[in-house]
């Protein structure tokens, strides 16, 4: 072979000891190409939210009215002792559900049942004071009749004197009897009168004890009323020993022990009802005009992430929160900052979400409430439901 053919063979080798990243990449083109696919890709995306999302502010989210200054909240009842007492038992623990009409602390109840026993002990004397009186009234009566009975008598026998004393007068006038005769006469007559004005004031006393004993026997009734209201507030006193649930809930704040003194209007419990739950959502006071009863609610609870309830707007309170505070703010002053006050708004939730069990009073909440919803409709809707 020429030396000039061995020359071209070998410019046709391949160096096999070349560096590698100093070899020609065949494969880039490609590369590029994917690259600006993928970019347009995304480019595309992003387009299509950006138009999605316009698309939805500009039918929906324009009248989304919305706030995250809301929480879940229950008209939560304080469990106090009107009564006085050692607590004896207590059949709940914390947390516990209970239904209306548990028990939920019993109080020692011995001085009351005693005062009980007391006070219809002294109805059931009151009683024998009436049948005493009734009685009395009764022999009364009676004395009246014998006194009727006895005028009746002093009326005949004073008939009867006063025709003997005319007879007696006649027969002294034509001198066919002595003048002693005829003073018989009139002393029978006259004895007889003064028989007769002494039945009728028997009479007038015997009614007028029947009227005393009456007037005593209204007031002994009186009395026993009295006394059965005493009975009536001793029996009240017993039963508020014990206390019970009034409405179905959940226990909470449960801070008494077997044994502790209980005073009137002490808090013992707190009651939960979770089965009526609702959102109270403060809002600004730039939000309330497009806010109206009955609209539409978005809610959203912290406790159920992923889930939206639809809700509803039933009240607004009728002053912003600031002004029920424990101290309200003094804004007649030198150094006054406006502050941007915010208005509760009450929002019924449904169902569904309370049966979640995952829902509890103090929960936060983000609600968006439909401007376009509401107004009228809505206050028709809540005055049918009232």
């Amino acid at each position: 072979m020429a030396r000039h053919d061995r020359n071209i063979v070998q410019t046709d080798k391949i160096d096999v000891t070349a560096d590698p990243a100093e070899m020609p990449l065949a494969s880039t083109p490609q590369k590029s190409r994917a690259k600006r696919i993928a970019l347009m890709v995304l480019g595309f995306a992003v387009i299509g939210a950006a138009l999605d999302f316009g698309y939805d502010y500009w039918t929906t989210g324009r009248f989304m009215v919305e706030t995250d200054d809301a929480y879940v909240t229950a008209d939560t009842t304080v469990i106090s002792s009107r009564v006085q007492g050692y607590v004896v038992e207590v059949p709940v623990k914390q947390n516990d559900r209970v239904k209306a009409g548990d028990i939920l602390v019993k109080l020692d109840d011995g001085d009351y049942r005693i005062a009980l026993e007391t006070a219809k002990e002294k109805v059931r004397t009151a009683d024998q004071t009436i049948a005493r009186i009734d009685a009395q009234i009764t022999a009364a009566k009676a004395s009246v009749e014998q006194a009727r009975a006895m005028k009746a008598v002093a009326e005949a026998q004073l008939r009867a004197a006063q025709r003997n004393y005319e007879r007696a007068e006649k027969l002294a006038q034509n001198s066919v009897t002595s003048q002693a005769r005829l003073d018989e006469a009139t002393e029978t007559l006259e004895t007889t009168t003064a028989s007769l004005a002494s039945a009728e004031a028997t009479i007038l006393n015997a009614e007028a004890q029947v009227g005393v004993l009456q007037a005593q026997k209204a007031e002994a009734q009186g009395t026993r009323h009295e006394l059965e209201l005493t009975v009536k507030q001793a029996q009240r006193d017993l039963d508020l020993t014990v206390l019970r649930a009034p409405a179905d809930g959940t226990i909470g704040n449960l801070s008494i022990e077997i044994g502790d003194l209980v005073t009137p209007g002490a808090n013992l419990a707190a009651l939960v009802p979770l089965d009526s739950l609702y959102v109270e959502a403060n809002f600004k006071e730039t939000q309330m005009y497009d806010l109206a009863l009955g609209a539409d609610v978005h809610v959203t609870f912290d406790a159920i992430p992923g889930q939206t309830f639809k809700g509803k707007v039933t009240s607004m309170s009728p002053a912003t929160g600031s002004v029920f505070s424990l101290l309200p703010a003094d804004n007649a002053t030198g150094n006054f900052t406006k502050i941007v006050q915010r208005v509760p708004v009450h929002i019924d939730i449904p169902r569904s979400a309370i049966e979640t069990g995952h829902l509890r009073a103090g929960l936060s909440a983000v609600v968006e409430v439909d401007s376009r919803t509401g107004s009228n409709e809505g206050l028709a809707i809540l005055a049918k439901a009232e």
